[in-house]
């Protein structure tokens, strides 16, 4: 999955960016408050996709 496909599906969950890290980027889900980093690749794994959304989906 491309990363700009991964981010705005995920924003579109209610999420937003709230830091820069090393290699990643952190999600958090405004309404549950789980965080998640989102790696700066073009190409994201769909496995790890998977386990991001659901993560922050919860």
């Amino acid at each position: 999955m491309k990363r700009v496909e991964l981010i705005r599906r995920i924003e579109k969950m209610g999420c937003r960016l709230i830091r820069h890290g090393g290699r990643h980027d952190w999600y958090q889900n405004a309404a549950t408050g789980v965080c998640q980093p989102v790696p700066r690749h073009r190409e994201i794994k769909e496995y790890l996709a998977r386990s991001i959304i659901k993560k922050l989906d919860g």
